[in-house]
């Protein structure tokens, strides 16, 4: 089965492609590389010594979209392309509706036109907002928190009443929480763009000594320890995810929530870091980040229930395997 795979390039996409590759699926992999690179997709190869085809476009270009969907015969599509910085969101709104929402409008478009009736969607826990916690799937939506959060709702809508209006598209939500880590190889990992947006990468860059210290946004959260919590899921435990949510669709529309059903503190994170690699990691408390909330983890027993998924590695996995990637990584 072929699968186009748009944000292939990026991080969560990247480990993605080496699921679905090492699972017998045929990737076609669409990126504008904005925040990620082509050699990202030369070491998926590396890792699973499988071809994949690649094309570097822009998903909200209709035209390039509708030029890989006529080329190829494709059986479903993977949707991770999209901008994802909470705190960029609120200062570029217009960007991230243009962006996230318009791309799933398009590659919805096209499989309606090319008869391709199995969609995954990348979408966040985001979503829920500030509603109370664990986040389950069957709660109303509240992502007025910042508009990132919005564009995945707006997506989940669209791409239901799409659903409706064409019983026979497939679509699985995918509501997935904080994913850090890397590939067990350290071949690839997250490699952002210039100063990460995201914990683990921030972390393990002032680990190595490329950032000075880490800042930490607010500590006086109603949490544990005035940090805040999420509930991080180690990288490869959401691809493979994706593969099984791939695996068991049927006609309509499913949500899963993606993460491990635990909170983890910022300072609990670090402190786990440092236990797993040995390396101290100073830090220092700022105001809060526009947009953040204070704890959000998932309720992820409906996915083990139907899809029979479950997150497998721990935070000190997790630390261990982004350390390991971080050392490796050559900018």
């Amino acid at each position: 089965m072929n699968i186009l795979v748009t944000g292939g390039a990026g991080y969560i996409g990247s480990h993605t492609c080496v699921a679905l590759l090492e699972a017998g699926y045929s990737v076609i992999v669409a990126d504008n590389l904005c925040n990620g690179k082509e050699e990202t997709l030369n070491k998926v190869k590396q890792l699973t010594n499988k071809d994949l085809t690649f094309y570097e476009i822009d998903v909200t270009d209709d035209i390039a979209v509708n030029t890989i969907f006529s080329k190829h015969e494709i059986d479903g599509v993977i949707h991770f392309a999209g901008l994802k910085a909470v705190g960029e969101s609120v200062e570029r709104p217009l960007t991230y509706y243009n962006n996230n929402v318009v791309s799933t409008m398009v590659l919805a478009k096209a499989c309606l036109t090319y008869g391709v009736n199995r969609f995954v969607f990348s979408s966040s826990a985001t979503v829920y907002g500030d509603n109370k916690v664990p986040f389950i799937e069957t709660m109303d939506l509240l992502p007025t928190t910042n508009p990132y959060g919005e564009t995945k709702a707006m997506s989940e809508r669209i791409l239901t009443d799409i659903v409706k209006a064409n019983p026979a598209f497939s679509v699985s939500l995918l509501r997935y929480f904080n994913p850090v880590g890397a590939h067990e190889s350290g071949l690839i990992g997250e490699a952002p763009n210039g100063i990460p947006n995201n914990l683990m990468p921030y972390v393990t860059q002032v680990a190595k000594g490329k950032l000075e210290k880490l800042s930490v946004f607010g500590n006086d959260y109603p949490t544990v320890d005035g940090t805040g919590v999420r509930d991080y899921i180690h990288v490869m435990d959401l691809a493979e995810g994706h593969v099984v949510a791939l695996d068991h669709l049927t006609e309509g529309v499913h949500v899963y929530n993606l993460g491990t059903g635990q909170g983890t503190s910022v300072l609990e994170l670090v402190n786990a870091f440092e236990e797993a690699n040995g390396i101290k990691v100073p830090y220092e408390i700022v105001e809060r980040r526009p947009g953040d909330i204070a704890s959000f983890y998932a309720d992820a027993s409906k996915a083990k229930r139907e899809l029979g998924w479950t997150a497998k590695r721990d935070v000190i996995a997790m630390c261990r395997d982004a350390w390991r990637f971080e050392k490796n990584y050559m900018e």
